[in-house]
């Protein structure tokens, strides 16, 4: 059938900076058109200088809603009128929805997450977890993660602003959960090895190994891996990292971060239609190569 614009269609977006290499409006506007939604979804170059204002129009416009991509996901939290409990605890919001003028924010990267790993096969709930990283995707997977139910979970940062944020985070979490959190120095390579023998599953939530310095890898002591853990890096440019590729060597069952990418994006859309997103489709277009 043909798709086209009309007086009624509902506006969703994406702000960020930069949003011209976003699969977003590729894999949301194919949605509507598979599910006959009179819906559509652009893209807006909007940093944080420019996002209030931004924010102030859209809301006036009467959009259905918007996701949030880098820088503007912590600022966003000031400027909606309700938080999710795990967009308030992580302090992030990737998505938001406008209920006649109410803005709500939500944070679906680790819902994309911990939805990737189950979809794989992998039950991590009531089992232990080393993250790596504790920025915007590493504290939405910590919060996620420990809210689902997930028993234990070890982050290994250096000593930034992302550490102190961590150990608020983890206060919270504490406080909502019965999570185990621990939060250590990167530069243990010891007290990493360790926590790693203990995990089902070793998460790397760095950009380290992304594109283009695809030489890179977070973990220097291939020793770590053993037959038993999941390893899973959010990155997904190169689709394996090498962390990814010495991770297989080793015989560990491995998963890059397109998946997490997708069903973030499909927690947004039925946040936002209450549809389910037709991810076999948007996968098989998009997603394989």
């Amino acid at each position: 059938m043909a798709y086209e614009i009309t007086g009624h269609t509902k506006l969703t977006g994406l702000l960020g900076s930069p949003v011209e290499h976003s699969i977003s409006p590729m894999m949301h506007n194919e949605s509507f058109r598979q599910l006959n939604l009179d819906y559509a979804y652009l893209a807006f170059d909007v940093g944080t200088d420019k996002l209030e204002v931004a924010v102030a129009g859209l809301k006036a416009l009467g959009v259905r809603g918007f996701n949030l991509t880098m820088p503007d996901k912590n600022l966003m939290c000031s400027l909606v009128d309700e938080l999710s409990p795990a967009a308030k605890i992580g302090g992030a919001v990737n998505t938001v929805v406008n209920d006649n003028g109410i803005l709500k924010g939500y944070t679906t990267d680790g819902i994309g997450f911990m939805r990737s790993v189950k979809e794989a096969g992998k039950d991590i709930i009531g089992k232990k977890m080393t993250l790596l990283g504790a920025g915007g995707a590493a504290a939405a997977i910590l919060v996620q993660a420990a809210l689902d139910g997930v028993a234990e979970i070890s982050v290994f940062n250096i000593r930034d602003d992302f550490f102190k944020r961590a150990e608020g985070i983890m206060e919270e979490l504490r406080k909502e959960t019965d999570c185990v959190l621990n939060l250590y120095d990167f530069s243990d390579p010891e007290l990493l090895k360790k926590e790693i023998a203990e995990s089902q599953i070793l998460v790397n939530g760095t950009p380290i190994g992304m594109a283009p310095r695809t030489d890179r890898c977070i973990i220097t002591d291939d020793s770590v891996f053993h037959k038993d853990l999941y390893v899973y890096d959010v990155i997904y440019n190169p689709e394996e990292t090498l962390l990814l590729k010495k991770a297989k060597a080793a015989g560990c069952e491995t998963q890059n971060g397109l998946n997490m990418l997708l069903y973030q994006g499909a927690a947004a859309f039925e946040l936002w239609t209450g549809k389910e997103m037709p991810v076999d489709i948007i996968k098989q277009k998009y997603f394989q190569r």
